[in-house]
């Protein structure tokens, strides 16, 4: 069957015979599709930089809207819906979904248009979802997106006939490609709103469940008449989930890749985090130079560049995490690792919906609590989000590259594997543990619900695109400095006014920190932290580290500067804590972070996903009682090795 030729955009196809008499010059679309169908990868590629994200009203939903500029002029508004599988929404994603489609959401006008983007090598799945949003009344058009994967995999689509089966035009986009939009941009320009067409009751149009076997035999009748699909074209993705699925085989693969990740960690990052750290301690000598000795240079040197610098050399440690994640995501891998784990996380009470949730974690736990709400339980979700903090965000990785680079000698193992790389990727298999444990303690103490069967689409293998990675790093990297500049300074620069005021008195002969504010709050603190080895200077920093993980490193960088005297300014932190700290120390420490709570924005986004302040106030209590005890039999079982 030869492929026929991409429809030309018509205006009368555009819309019903009862149209206005001239196009609006504004336009206000929607992208509905499944979750993995490339949605997202399309908003961006429409947007650009002109979008913004929020969250919805009184949800934790996550609310992306831009706006694009077709060539006519038109200024269309584009909004991102949260992915979905059915408008009979199981999850607060699709009940966004829902609320928006058929103007239930308070304060949220339906769309103009609602252009339903599906991926073109899957539509028997798809095509359920444009079936349901059709009965809304709203215009409708239909994008089958990654078209370029469809025809390598051999899948023969008459967009014409589609057309006319479904009753709205269609249009084929490639949504990692440059040009990739250019038909639904076409569409877009000739677009107009009709005066007619929209049901007074939407809601009502849901089909139900006899509806819902309607919809399956309406689907699979629009495909025999407009879509041929090869027989062969799932042959590739099967070879590779024989590996990838494979119960023991599956798992060391997924172990393997983990592994790889946190060996890259250290030994790509090595060149470009050398490069910061000159561009920063130069920058730091030119401003002791330059400036006469006094409060601000105090400031600027022992206060920003101690503190800001300390957490800025970490960023391309941070962005090479990032670039694992971001291409096992693109890949079409990460569905796959979840129903791989969903036996494994079932024997703790959780499903493979958790890993996720989970996954992202690793990133943030903010967004990582966020994505629970895809899980349909409230007892899976609760714990999931409980367990959450103990996954190893980024956040943590500049305190224990710190540590690590500090006591642990960078070597190699079996003349292959990198040793700092090794204890780095223990750490992550460290809390991953221990979430699973929590997790199966929670299952003892409270039982299991009935579980909920783990219903994913698993999407073709497919080489991740160098745009949605770039563009994905971009991001991050924005984000990160973003906190740099903002939260990290400021925090930096309350920690050396607290550790510069008062001033020593008269006489006296020890650094000027010991007598200020946070010397003292310090010391008071070294009282409690004593037993797990902890100095004064460590318990200063654990206090500023609850506004975010990396300011522990800068609040380090700040103490210690101001804490030396002479050239001992000058010294890299690394240095200085491995001559003044025991191996005991720097153990327990690492210890102290795998369990110990996260950043207060953790907690404010547990308490808006739980509805109070009860869940994070536990979640305080149950993760600082584990990391004293995980740090204290740490310590003691490292001084009884020897390693004091």
């Amino acid at each position: 069957m030869s492929r026929p030729s991409p429809a030309e955009p018509k205006p009368a196809q555009s819309v019903p015979e009862s149209v206005a008499p001239a196009a609006p010059k504004s336009l206000r679309i929607a992208l509905l599709g499944n979750p993995n169908c490339g949605k997202t990868a399309l908003f961006n590629l429409l947007t650009g930089s002109h979008q913004k994200v929020a969250n919805y009203a009184g949800v934790t939903v996550e609310r992306k809207e831009g706006r694009l500029t077709t060539r006519s002029g038109r200024q269309v508004t584009v909004l991102d819906l949260p992915g979905a599988y059915s408008l009979h929404a199981m999850s607060v994603d699709e009940e966004i979904t829902r609320d928006v489609v058929t103007g239930q959401r308070v304060g949220e006008a339906r769309p103009d248009l609602l252009v339903c983007v599906t991926d073109a090598t899957k539509l028997r799945l798809n095509l359920r979802l444009v079936l349901e949003a059709k009965r809304m009344g709203l215009p409708m058009l239909l994008v089958l997106n990654m078209a370029d994967m469809a025809e390598r995999n051999g899948v023969v689509i008459d967009t014409a006939r589609l057309s006319k089966e479904l009753g709205m035009p269609v249009v084929r986009t490639v949504g990692i490609r440059a040009e990739g939009a250019s038909e639904l941009l076409a569409q877009l320009d000739v677009f107009k709103l009709p005066l007619i067409g929209r049901s007074p009751s939407a809601q009502s149009a849901l089909p139900d469940a006899d509806g819902v076997v309607l919809t399956q035999r309406e689907v699979q009748r629009i495909l025999g008449a407009a879509v041929s699909m090869p027989v062969h074209s799932l042959e590739r993705d099967d070879r590779i989930d024989a590996v990838a699925l494979h119960p023991v085989w599956g798992m060391l693969l997924l172990v393997a890749l983990l592994f790889l990740m946190f060996q890259a960690v250290f030994s790509w990052a090595q060149p470009p985090m050398e490069w910061i750290k000159s561009g920063v301690e130069g920058l730091a000598t030119l401003v002791r130079n330059q400036m006469a000795d006094g409060p601000l240079r105090s400031l600027l040197v022992d206060g920003v560049l101690a503190g800001v610098g300390s957490v800025l050399v970490f960023l391309p440690q941070i962005l090479i995490l990032f670039l694992f994640i971001l291409a096992l995501e693109d890949s079409g891998y990460l569905p796959r690792a979840a129903f791989l784990l969903d036996g494994v996380m079932g024997k703790v009470g959780l499903s493979g919906r958790s890993f996720i949730p989970l996954l992202s974690s690793f990133a943030c736990a903010v967004p990582g609590v966020m994505a629970t709400r895809t899980i349909t339980h409230w007892r899976d979700r609760l714990v999931t989000i409980m367990i959450a903090p103990l996954m190893t965000c980024s956040a943590r990785l500049p305190v224990y590259a710190l540590l690590i680079a500090a006591f642990i000698p960078a070597r190699k193992v079996a003349g292959v594997f990198n040793l700092q790389g090794l204890v780095l990727f223990a750490l992550y298999i460290a809390g991953i543990l221990a979430a699973l444990g929590l997790a199966g303690a929670y299952r003892l103490a409270g039982g299991r619900a009935k579980p909920t069967p783990l219903i994913m689409e698993l999407p073709s293998y497919r080489w991740p695109s160098v745009r949605q990675l770039g563009f994905g790093l971009w991001e991050r990297a924005r984000i990160f400095l973003q906190r740099v500049g903002g939260i990290i300074l400021a925090v930096m620069v309350l920690l050396w006014f607290l550790s510069s005021y008062p001033a020593p008195p008269a006489g006296a002969t020890g650094p000027a920190i010991e007598y200020s504010l946070a010397g003292r709050i310090g010391q008071a603190l070294q009282y409690v932290l004593a037993p797990i080895g902890f100095n004064w200077q460590i318990s200063i920093a654990l206090v500023p580290g609850m506004a975010a993980r990396e300011v522990a490193v800068g609040a380090l960088g700040t103490v210690y500067a101001l804490s030396a005297s002479g050239d001992d300014v000058a010294q890299q932190l690394e240095p200085l804590i491995a001559q003044g700290w025991s191996m005991a120390t720097a153990f327990s420490l690492l210890a102290w972070f795998v369990f110990a709570p996260q950043c207060i924005s953790t907690l404010v986004a547990v308490k808006r996903e739980t509805n109070g302040w009860r869940y994070p106030l536990i979640m305080v209590v149950q993760l600082f009682g584990l990391a004293y005890a995980a740090a204290f039999i740490t310590y003691r079982v490292a001084l009884a090795l020897g390693a004091g």
